[in-house]
């Protein structure tokens, strides 16, 4: 009772905080949030979702799915974005709750669950954009969900995580990664074990893929024929990534310098071979002076190190001193690094951990993840789904620097 008690008070205060939050900042949606949010009222009026096969969800088809979800909220609660932000906060308080129970099942250990979750909700870097209609925190909370199904092991759990996983992928496009993670995780520790092949679990892996399929391209079949986006979930464009995501002189991210340098005004096949161009370019140059390492090491800090940026995103700085915002900025980015650092000590201790298994099934798409970003655009915000992942890395770290403090003393105390 104790226990339940005291996670409860922990999602009430984030709650509390996370209200505070989205009353404080600017309801004004920039970047890609507002690319989603302008545009709702005139899709709903009969606009176009796109006009030429150039633009951005002619391209990326596959955000169509996220865009739908705005549709129906709009439908439903009206043109607020309000709806949208309190989703957004439930979503979050759901994470938190499934970090907690993910890690006690793995772990059986309550203090670790609830450090997990701890760490997990002061990370302002994670919490900040609830006030953007962002798909992460959604896509986030429903490939956890996936993994909590997949460790109870049963068919209906492996039926329920493939139908999770499918509403993930539709919602946030990373399901790849996710799927490639459960597939070694199920290959080297359920279906191959002890030198055995256990057959009843690659059923299970069977109906989990299965039925992410059915949904995944029923998804992109009823998009198309409701007439929102004619190609479906797609991606038409990965060249592009690939081409920003080698680009040295901008580490990976976003160039608008290298943007210019095509044509847009040409067809989708001419750009498509500017792209490739410009990405044959990337690596002659990679190739020819070394810097593949130094690109990667640049990467690496955009995306688990560095600032996540994440607060820029919340326009607050339009309400706020320059002081003041920069004082937001710090304590959002040490939010991070507290979590990233004690996941390092982390790693180390779970390195030695044979019997927790589990761990791997959240690792895994982690890791897949992480070398996917090594070739195609980076940003800090990109992380926010698999923060939650290393607040549950951290707390084995945090767990294992407690366990020592008794000894440390111990031994000053004998040398004193």
């Amino acid at each position: 009772m104790a226990n339940r008690l005291t996670i409860l008070a922990m999602m009430l205060v984030f709650v509390i905080v996370s209200l505070l939050w989205i009353n404080f900042v600017p309801k004004t949606q920039i970047s890609d949030f507002g690319n989603f949010w302008s545009r709702v009222t005139g899709i709903l009026k009969g606009d176009l979702l796109y006009y030429t096969n150039q633009d951005y969800f002619a391209k990326w088809a596959y955000q169509t799915g996220f865009m739908a979800y705005i549709l129906l909220l709009v439908k439903i609660f009206g043109f607020h974005i309000l709806p949208v932000q309190l989703l957004n906060i439930l979503y979050q308080v759901f994470t938190i709750l499934l970090i907690y129970k993910i890690t006690l099942k793995i772990f059986k250990n309550v203090k670790m669950a609830r450090i997990s979750a701890f760490l997990l909700m002061i990370d302002l870097d994670w919490f900040a954009i609830s006030s953007q209609a962002d798909n992460q925190y959604l896509g986030s909370f429903l490939f956890l969900l996936t993994f909590y199904l997949v460790l109870q092991n049963k068919y209906w759990s492996y039926l329920l995580a493939g139908i999770c996983l499918a509403l993930g992928a539709i919602i946030r496009p990373i399901g790849p990664v996710i799927i490639a993670g459960i597939i070694v995780y199920a290959i080297v520790y359920a279906i191959v074990n002890n030198n055995s092949i256990h057959i009843e679990q690659l059923w299970k892996l069977l109906v989990l893929l299965g039925m992410y399929f059915l949904i995944f391209n029923g998804a992109g079949l009823l998009i198309k024929s409701s007439g929102l986006n004619q190609y479906g979930l797609s991606n038409r464009d990965p060249g592009w990534k690939f081409a920003v995501g080698l680009n040295y002189r901008s580490g990976g991210t976003y160039d608008q310098k290298l943007f210019e340098q095509i044509n847009t005004n040409k067809n989708q096949q001419q750009m498509k071979q500017e792209e490739k161009k410009i990405l044959t370019d990337e690596i002659s140059y990679l190739n020819k002076n070394h810097k593949w390492l130094s690109l990667f090491q640049k990467k690496i800090s955009t995306s688990w190190s560095s600032s996540s940026h994440a607060i820029d995103f919340t326009s607050v700085n339009t309400k706020v001193s320059p002081r003041t915002y920069q004082k937001l900025t710090l304590l959002g980015y040490l939010g991070s690094i507290i979590i990233i650092l004690f996941s390092w000590i982390g790693s180390f201790v779970l390195y030695k951990m044979k019997e927790y298994q589990g761990i791997f099934l959240l690792i895994l798409p982690f890791l897949a993840f992480a070398v996917v970003q090594l070739f195609i655009e980076v940003q800090g915000r990109y992380r926010i789904e698999f923060i939650p992942i290393l607040a549950i890395i951290s707390s084995i770290g945090m767990m294992e620097i407690v366990k020592r403090i008794p000894t440390i003393f111990h031994q000053r105390k004998q040398i004193e």
